[in-house]
């Protein structure tokens, strides 16, 4: 058995690549602070590039007549992997869905190893380039994109008597968005939980909508954060408060 087979040289190549172009994506996610770095990154693209060299060069030495071997099978079986690595990064923090931006960067480095390993150094910098395109030219434009966010409402129910609201109204405003206060109600205590109060606003401002919520949502004292599309004038709003199910009419400003 060989330690150094003839293809060696190209294996450690196409491994060095895929390291080397899947740092570049974790040093920007690293710069941004995301939950998947630098080092999460390196080795998402660096184990890809392997697998794929083991599944093309790896049973070299069992072929022959009687024995045939698919060089993909092995690489397929990353696709599905790597999505559970991703999942892992993606988190709700009170309806507010976080990390998908992160997820997509982790399955790109899977890609961009597969691609090294497979021997297409090209194709994996063309698609390192395309990354950096798209998480840093892309969201700007995006934010100059018009949205529906005037129209839509907010619910927030957060606890009574602690400030809250006013923490509200600071962030929103500290972010850039004009903040109105279409309903605002309160809920009962039951033996577990403080009482509460759930409000219902309008938040208009170029930063997306999105933004502004995650931000809500890590604030103290903010239990639940939905978002809903206003479809008509007279929009139906279910209530699901420990009292019970009710519905009741709101008419909402245009």
């Amino acid at each position: 058995m060989e330690f150094f087979t003839d293809t060696f040289l190209t294996e450690v190549v196409l491994a060095s690549c895929a390291f080397g172009l899947s740092c570049l994506i974790g040093l920007e996610r690293q710069i941004r602070q995301k939950s998947a770095g630098l080092r999460t990154h390196a080795l998402v693209g660096t184990g890809s590039a392997i697998f794929t060299l083991v599944s093309a060069f790896g049973f070299s030495t069992v072929l022959g007549d009687d024995v045939t071997l698919d060089p993909s099978r092995i690489a397929a079986q990353i696709v599905s992997g790597i999505g559970f690595l991703g999942a892992g990064v993606i988190f709700v923090n009170r309806d507010v869905v976080r990390g998908l931006t992160t997820a997509a960067t982790v399955w790109m480095s899977a890609a961009i190893g597969m691609a090294c390993g497979a021997g297409m150094v090209p194709l994996a910098v063309v698609a390192t380039l395309l990354h950096f395109v798209a998480v840093g030219i892309l969201a700007p434009l995006t934010r100059l994109l018009p949205t529906p966010d005037g129209k839509r409402t907010v619910r927030i129910r957060y606890q009574d008597g602690r400030g809250v609201l006013r923490d509200i109204l600071a962030t929103a405003t500290g972010m850039g968005f004009d903040s109105s206060i279409l309903d605002t109600r309160q809920i009962g205590a039951d033996d577990d939980e403080a009482a509460q109060v759930a409000v219902e606003m309008r938040f208009r401002g170029k930063p997306p909508l999105r933004e502004l919520l995650t931000q809500l949502s890590e604030l103290p004292g903010v239990r639940r954060i939905s978002l809903r599309d206003d479809i008509d004038e007279d929009s139906v709003i279910e209530d699901d408060d420990a009292a019970g199910p009710r519905r009741r009419l709101l008419r909402t400003r245009r």
